[in-house]
């Protein structure tokens, strides 16, 4: 990953936090023939040394992750086009130029399959407590009969991930000066989609408070 010093993200803590915000990743695993891409959830423990997560028993990844392998996923945040009638600068030299802000975190390590029942029964229960926390009436496993439950995860296996490299990218404008981050801001605002203004919301909250202003 391409990660000039102002857009990278190194604290492990804010790390975790984004892939519990975003747990969906896209594993990427080099199988026998070629490359696989899967978007799976997964979960994070507090200190970000592991993921865990399941998928189905039918997915060929079954075979390819057999003999453990190092994998990589991506987790992304939101993103957003910036357009250069966002920045004042525009007006000021027109050398600008249209660009694309996003977030997101890569994590790198050896992959290997749990089909313990007990480990993949845990996993199922706190994936579903983590994302069913905020509901007025979380859903459990145990709400469902319990022969379903069981077919259910006899049809699944369970992944963990040791996590040898974890690092963010967030590119929120901070090579531009404050006038033209504040018009960034002021365009986002102004879009209807959802995405430009979760994108705003994570710059208002890791942008630095000063930097380089405009000439």
């Amino acid at each position: 990953m391409y990660e000039p010093a102002h857009f990278r993200v190194e604290e492990k803590k804010q790390l975790v936090v984004f892939l519990r915000a975003h747990p969906l990743g896209l594993l990427i695993v080099q199988g026998a023939e070629n490359i696989t891409a899967d978007l799976i959830p997964f979960l994070v423990d507090d200190e970000g040394l592991s993921l865990r997560a399941h998928f189905a028993r039918a997915n060929p990844l079954l075979q390819a992750l057999a003999t453990g392998q190092s994998v990589l996923v991506v987790f992304c945040g939101p993103q957003a086009y910036i357009s250069p009638g966002y920045y004042p600068s525009k007006a000021e030299h027109g050398r600008v130029v249209p660009t694309w802000n996003y977030a997101m975190v890569q994590a790198q390590g050896l992959a290997r399959l749990r089909e313990e029942p007990e480990w993949i029964s845990t996993q199922i229960a706190d994936l579903t407590a983590q994302q069913e926390a905020s509901r007025p009436a979380p859903w459990s496993p145990e709400d469902a009969p319990r022969d379903f439950i069981a077919a259910q995860l006899r049809a699944i296996v369970g992944l963990e991930i040791a996590i040898d490299d974890l690092r963010g990218k967030y590119k929120l404008s901070q090579n531009r000066s404050q006038t033209d981050r504040r018009g960034v801001l002021a365009g986002l605002a102004e879009e209807k989609s959802p995405e430009p203004n979760s994108l705003a919301e994570l710059m208002l909250a890791t942008q630095p408070t000063k930097g380089p202003e405009a000439p």
